[in-house]
C-alpha cells in the first residue's frame, strides 16, 4: 500500500510545472506564429497597394478598440480612480505614436526588420541600470547594449546572400522602427505599473487602444486630406485578409497572448525565449511568402540580438544558476515593480 507521501511525490512528477505549462507554450507559440503572418500580409499589401500606413491602421484599431470594450466592459465591476485611467489614457497616446513608427518602419524596411526592431525596447534595461541599478552590472548591460546595436547594424545591411536583391538600408532608415520599438516596451512597462491585477489590465486595455483610436483619427482624416489634394490617388485601407488579420490576431489575440505569456509562463516580451518563437515563425513565413532571405544571416542576427537583450535585461542570478526575466524598463527594479504599484 502506497503511503500518502509516495502518492504525492507521483503527482508532483506527472504534473511538473514544464507538463503542466506544455498546453500554454503551444498556444504561445500559435498566437504569435498567426500574429506574423498578419504582418507579412499587411507588408504585402502595402507593397502591392502603396497604402497609406496611418489610414490602414486606424481602420484596423476602430474595430479592434469596439471588441476590446465590448469583452472587458471597463466601466463595469469596481470603479476606476483617476490614477489609473489618466495614465491609461496617455499610454494611448504612445500607443498610436508606436503604431504609426511601427507601420512606417514596417512599409520601408520590411517584416523581418520590423519584428526584430520590436525588442529593441530592451535597451531601456540599460537606462534603468545606469539610473538605479547596481553599478557592478552595468558593464554587462552596456555589453549586452552593444550586442543589440550591431545587430541591428547587421540587419540594416540585408541578412540575404550575395545573388539576392534586398535593399541595404543602413543605419539611417532603421531608427523608425527602432523607435517603435523603444515605444512600444514603454507602452508595456505604463500598463504593468498602472495595475498588476490581471483583470484590471485588461479592462484597463481597453481604455488605451480606445484612447490610441481616437487620437490616431485626425492624424488619419490629415493624412487623407492632405493625399487627396495633393493630387495623388489614396486608397482607401482596405484588404479583407489584411484588414481582419491585422485586427484580430495583430492588435487582439496578440494582447491576450502576451497576457498569458506573463501570468503563467513568466515571459515578458523583450526576453530571449520570446525571440527565439518569433524567429522561427519569421523563417517559416520568409519561406512561404519567398522573400530575399539569408538563414545563415538571419540566425547570427537572432543570436546576437537574443545576447544582447539577454544580457541588458536578466536580473542577478540566483545561487542555483536560476534567473529572472526583467520588465526591459525597470530592468533590475522588477521586484520594486511589484512591491509598489500605482493604487488600485
Amino acid at each position: 500500500m502506497m503511503t500518502p507521501r509516495q502518492i504525492s511525490e507521483d503527482r508532483g512528477v506527472g504534473s511538473s510545472p514544464h507538463f503542466r505549462h506544455t498546453p500554454l507554450q503551444i498556444i504561445h507559440v500559435i498566437g504569435n506564429f498567426l500574429r506574423i503572418w498578419s504582418v507579412y500580409s499587411m507588408y504585402s499589401y502595402f507593397s502591392q497597394t502603396g497604402a497609406s500606413v496611418v489610414l490602414f491602421i486606424f481602420t484596423c484599431l476602430i474595430p479592434s478598440s469596439i471588441l476590446f470594450l465590448a469583452l472587458q466592459k471597463p466601466w463595469k465591476g469596481r470603479a476606476l480612480s483617476n490614477q489609473q485611467v489618466v495614465p491609461s489614457v496617455i499610454n494611448g497616446v504612445i500607443t498610436a505614436l508606436y503604431f504609426i513608427l511601427w507601420g512606417k518602419g514596417l512599409k520601408s524596411c520590411g517584416p523581418v526588420r520590423a519584428i526584430l526592431a520590436e525588442y529593441s525596447g530592451a535597451v531601456l534595461g540599460v537606462l534603468s541600470a545606469a539610473l538605479y541599478g547596481r553599478r557592478g552590472h552595468i558593464w554587462k548591460k552596456i555589453g549586452g547594449l552593444i550586442a543589440m546595436l550591431a545587430s541591428f547594424y547587421f540587419l540594416s545591411q540585408g541578412p540575404t546572400t550575395e545573388d539576392q536583391t534586398e535593399e541595404v538600408l543602413g543605419m539611417g532608415e532603421m531608427v523608425v522602427p527602432i523607435l517603435a520599438g523603444i515605444l512600444s516596451a514603454l507602452r508595456r512597462v505604463i500598463a504593468r505599473r498602472v495595475s498588476l491585477k490581471n483583470q484590471l489590465k485588461r479592462r484597463l486595455n481597453a481604455i488605451t487602444i480606445t484612447s490610441a483610436t481616437c487620437f490616431l483619427f485626425p492624424v488619419a482624416m490629415w493624412d487623407f486630406i492632405t493625399g487627396s489634394t495633393s493630387g495623388n490617388s489614396v486608397q482607401l485601407p482596405f484588404s479583407t485578409w489584411a484588414f481582419l488579420s491585422t485586427t484580430l490576431f495583430g492588435v487582439i489575440l496578440i494582447f491576450y497572448i502576451d497576457s498569458i505569456a506573463e501570468e503563467r509562463l513568466h515571459m515578458v516580451f523583450s526576453s530571449p525565449r520570446h525571440l527565439m518563437v518569433a524567429g522561427g515563425c519569421i523563417i517559416v513565413m520568409e519561406i512561404v511568402y519567398k522573400m530575399d532571405f539569408s538563414l545563415p544571416g538571419f540566425i547570427i542576427c537572432s543570436l546576437l540580438l537574443g545576447f544582447g537583450i539577454y544580457e541588458a535585461t536578466a536580473l542577478e542570478r540566483g545561487k542555483k544558476g536560476s534567473f529572472q526575466e526583467s520588465d526591459p524598463l525597470t530592468g533590475v527594479l522588477e521586484d520594486q515593480v511589484q512591491m509598489s504599484p500605482l493604487p488600485t
